[in-house]
């Protein structure tokens, strides 16, 4: 009887210990750090909004957000007061040496071209912004690595966007639209055709599944994280899983079929997807340290957002503003 009121009596310490280190550290994350982080800031010349207990400004951001979408958007080059109203109203408020808080988190505001300029040389000491680990599953690849890892993916990627690989990619001539909304479709069969080597048709089941995490990433963006909330099984964090697999599977049979079709020595469409492959085949065999097929992935998830995404707004802004 004694061991066991002897074990108990440890057990009953060590679950005591572990809640108040938990504790603490839920302390420190919550409140603690962030007032700490804001004195700093103050003390160096930046003003923002006095910090709120987990929220932040997340409430007041997403509140004028959707404010701000419900009205027509003007048809003016200043889009800062629609896109970020929040911002915008920030730096008029505190001026361009400002910050804001994203929950627990403080992103700083830097307008000076000097400092932007500093910021980007001295990339090993300003690395990317860590947020919600589910948003990596939307597009993750060159645009979230750092150091080592990025610089390989860069070296193997960076083949595929030579000027003379891109102008094989590029046909003459023009045609016209009756209506803008079909540029969205447009851009993405383009990007398929030069990218991928497919048509719109072929991935639109890939641009499906991309819209659709996007949804899911805005909505993500506008609650605040808490560390551990994604291994629950809620509906957002199953959706988001499960369109990323969907995703992950469809891209994996298209490069697992390329793969095969270089090393057989069958002729390349020499889009950007047979140069990814190829290059990274090169470097596989060379040194033994290309990117793994998860990589490839991620890259392929890039190429499909950020090349369609960008172009597609870009252009029907553009008619926008030459209708006026």
């Amino acid at each position: 009887m004694e061991v066991y009121h002897v074990i108990r009596d440890l057990v009953s310490l060590l679950v005591v210990g572990l809640l108040m280190i938990w504790g603490w550290r839920a302390l420190n994350w919550v409140w603690l750090a962030p007032k700490r982080l804001e004195r700093c800031l103050r003390q160096q010349g930046f003003a923002g909004n006095p910090y709120r207990f987990l929220s932040g400004d997340i409430k007041e951001l997403s509140t004028m957000s959707r404010q701000t979408r419900a009205k027509p958007m003007p048809l003016s080059d200043d889009i800062g007061p629609y896109v970020a109203p929040f911002l915008h109203q920030t730096i008029n408020q505190y001026g361009k040496n400002s910050f804001t808080w994203i929950g627990p988190r403080q992103r700083v505001n830097i307008m000076d071209p000097e400092k932007i300029r500093e910021i980007f040389t001295k990339f090993n000491d300003f690395q990317k912004v860590r947020t919600n680990p589910l948003l990596a599953l939307l597009v993750s690849g060159l645009v979230n690595l750092e150091g080592d890892r990025w610089s390989k993916h860069r070296k193997i990627m960076n083949p595929s966007f030579h000027q003379d690989k891109l102008k094989k990619v590029c046909t003459e001539g023009h045609s016209e639209l009756d209506v803008w909304p079909y540029l969205v479709d447009l851009t993405r069969d383009v990007l398929s055709r030069s990218a991928f080597g497919s048509s719109f048709e072929e991935g639109r089941r890939i641009f499906q599944l991309l819209d659709d995490q996007l949804v899911l990433r805005i909505k993500l963006l506008q609650t605040v994280y808490i560390p551990g909330w994604r291994f629950l099984p809620t509906e957002t964090n199953r959706e988001v899983k499960m369109k990323h697999k969907d995703i992950k599977e469809l891209l994996r049979e298209t490069i697992n079929r390329r793969e095969k079709a270089i090393k057989a020595g069958e002729e390349s469409n020499e889009d950007l997807l047979d140069i990814l492959v190829e290059s990274n085949i090169r470097e596989m065999e060379a040194k033994n340290m290309g990117m793994s097929i998860e990589d490839v992935i991620e890259e392929c998830k890039l190429f499909y957002f950020a090349g369609q995404e960008t172009t597609s707004v870009l252009l029907v802004w553009t008619m926008v503003l030459l209708a006026k």
